[in-house]
């Protein structure tokens, strides 16, 4: 009788052990992002779109275009026993690049209350980036001349 008991016993506390089990939090990572070493590789108005390529390695996804810009994504997921996973952490690096495909901004984003967050920026300025569509045509309404499109000059 005392077997019995001790085989009863031993079967409460393994379901115990798995009930607690299930309580912890699982982690799961996807995605990749460079570390520091290997990004500070990269140097904003030197390096090219294959350098990128040949030193971060293949990006998770890139612009829309033909030529668009390189993003890097991580994610950190967590879940507790049966409830659907949740992002804790999420970093994404955009790379950007000019029309002579040169690195031409570096930034890193994260994912704070739900709020995309600026975590780093590598950027080097110039005289045309920063402008928008509205603005350069706006820029060029004194430059119009009305003879060239009546057929005149």
């Amino acid at each position: 009788m005392a077997g019995i008991g001790k085989k009863a016993s031993a079967i409460v506390m393994a379901v115990a052990m798995l009930g607690i089990a299930g309580c912890t939090a699982q982690y799961r990572n996807h995605g990749y992002m460079p570390d520091e070493e290997i990004l500070s590789q990269i140097t904003v108005g030197v390096d090219t779109r294959d350098t990128v390529l040949e030193t971060l390695g293949a990006p998770t996804t890139s612009g829309v275009l033909e030529q668009g810009d390189f993003y890097y994504i991580r994610t950190r997921m967590e879940q507790y026993a049966w409830k659907r996973p949740q992002p804790v952490e999420r970093t994404v690096m955009a790379v950007s690049f000019d029309q002579r495909d040169v690195v031409s901004n570096i930034e890193t984003f994260g994912l704070e209350e739900g709020r995309v967050v600026t975590l780093e920026s590598r950027v080097t300025s110039s005289s045309t980036a920063d402008k928008t569509f509205i603005r350069q045509l706006l820029g060029n309404l004194g430059r119009f001349n009305a003879a060239s499109v009546l057929g005149g000059e």
